[in-house]
């Protein structure tokens, strides 16, 4: 059982010891308390971590969910928050998330600034985060309420260089993200190529819909992959 405020440093030990990670993703908005307990049940076994967060979570429903995990599930609980209004101090630790693949200043700095009133009273372990958004093939929610265009998949150079200007920034996790929905999960390619120029823990998510892009993804250098939509249609292939 991972302690709480020690997430990323499990992640940390874990990556230097080539054990891989997974999390399951939980939008809040699609989230049935009613069908938690089929939910758990088909959680793959192997789960580490239990992330919520979305692009269009309504304010409340974060911390509404949050609990209720809480109170039926021994996993600790990251948030992945779209904006700053989706924070909960009942969560055990916050992807402080920077989209570094976008040049808009309201998800480069201004809901981090605005985050810090919810945030510096709780417990939360914070961890820095490097977001870059990779195009999946279609368009994400990320993508419109960002106002910010994904990278190129072909556009390898100018991925690695931004996964590298978000660890000589301080972040402690680099996240290549393809959307949810994604059409296109992350190439191996792009992993294999970040995962060579990095020494931080790698996450990757958007678009993995079976055991066998899961494993590519691992293969190829992900740390933590994480899986949403395609667990939440019950789509994901064993």
């Amino acid at each position: 059982m991972i302690q709480l405020q020690q997430c990323y440093s499990e992640i940390k030990q874990a990556a230097a010891g080539n054990r891989k990670m997974l999390a399951v993703l939980i939008d809040p908005e699609k989230f049935v308390e009613s069908e938690a307990s089929d939910f758990f049940q088909n959680l793959p076994k192997e789960t580490s971590f239990l992330l919520v967060g979305g692009s269009t979570v309504k304010s409340g429903r974060t911390c509404e969910v949050v609990k209720f995990l809480k109170n039926i599930s021994g996993l600790p609980i990251i948030l992945f928050p779209g904006d700053q209004n989706q924070i909960s101090p009942h969560a055990d630790a916050l992807l402080f998330l920077i989209l570094i693949s976008g040049r808009n200043p309201e998800y480069l700095i201004e809901q981090q600034v605005r985050s810090v009133n919810r945030i510096k009273n709780t417990n939360l372990e914070i961890i820095p985060t490097g977001y870059i958004l990779i195009d999946g093939g279609r368009e994400c929610a990320v993508h419109r309420v960002s106002n910010t265009k994904p990278l190129p998949q072909n556009d390898i150079e100018s991925i690695v260089n931004t996964a590298l200007a978000g660890q000589y920034s301080g972040n402690k996790l680099i996240y290549l993200e393809a959307g949810s929905g994604a059409k296109n999960p992350v190439s191996a390619e792009i992993i294999k190529a970040v995962r060579k120029e990095i020494s931080i823990p790698l996450i990757v998510g958007g678009g993995i819909r079976s055991a066998e892009q899961l494993k590519n993804a691992y293969d190829a250098g992900a740390d933590l992959v994480v899986i949403g939509t395609a667990f939440e249609n019950g789509s994901f292939e064993e």
